[in-house]
């Protein structure tokens, strides 16, 4: 019940906040095939469409910087797993009867289920296993979003570790599940990120946030 009203009232706060360009609701069908003709993606907000405002260059930097660290500990590690930017839409729960659907920035998830995604759309349904770790770097826009819904929401899912990138508050919040709850630790500057999706990387807040594009894949032990 608790969980619920979470949901509800963080949903609630993301349609108030952010309008979608109609009033009309659509279920997740027609939202996957719904085109407004350009090139703006949308988000789904129980039911209601809200537009990605183009991303800032830094903001860009930040997703590349951080989708490249990932690789690269992938390949060290040898994980069966892959990161993908901005190219996946999770399923969430509902608040109420209607759908939502959110594209974080960054995805880690497993490989295999990556893969299958190659002849349909790519969407991590409620009935798949969640992504093993999701980022989202805060715009003005996206802050409600990022910092409640979403935390929400991906906490229902059982999704394990979401970063919250702040270019704004110089600051990387760290949220690791724990018992059904994010317990969160904010990072910043020379302080490391303490990931358990990828324990052996070394990758500072200030690293992040200056998106340092020569990032060769530091980690311990290497």
């Amino acid at each position: 019940m608790a969980a619920e009203w979470l949901l509800e009232a963080a949903v609630a706060l993301t349609i108030g906040s952010v309008p979608g360009p109609t009033a009309a609701r659509l279920s997740l069908a027609e939202y996957l095939k719904y085109s407004d003709g350009g090139d703006t993606r949308y988000e789904l907000v129980a039911g209601e469409l809200v537009p990605m405002a183009l991303p800032t260059g830094r903001h860009g930097q930040i997703v590349d910087f951080l989708n490249t660290a990932f690789r690269a500990e992938i390949r060290r590690q040898g994980l069966p797993w892959t990161s993908q930017p901005m190219a996946i839409g999770i399923q969430s729960p509902r608040g109420n009867r209607w759908d939502t659907v959110r594209i974080p920035d960054v995805v880690v998830l497993p490989l295999q289920q990556w893969q299958e995604m190659g002849s349909r759309e790519a969407l991590i349904r409620l009935e798949d296993p969640p992504p093993l770790l999701v980022v989202e770097v805060v715009s003005e826009s996206s802050r409600a979003a990022d910092y409640r819904a979403k935390r929400a929401e991906y906490c229902v899912l059982g999704i394990g570790e979401y970063w919250i990138v702040d270019p704004m508050e110089e600051k990387v919040s760290l949220l690791l599940l724990h018992e059904g709850w994010y317990d969160l630790l904010e990072v910043k500057g020379s302080e490391r990120v303490p990931s358990k999706v990828f324990a052996g990387l070394e990758v500072q807040a200030g690293e992040i946030l200056a998106a340092d594009l020569g990032y060769s894949g530091k980690a311990t032990g290497s």
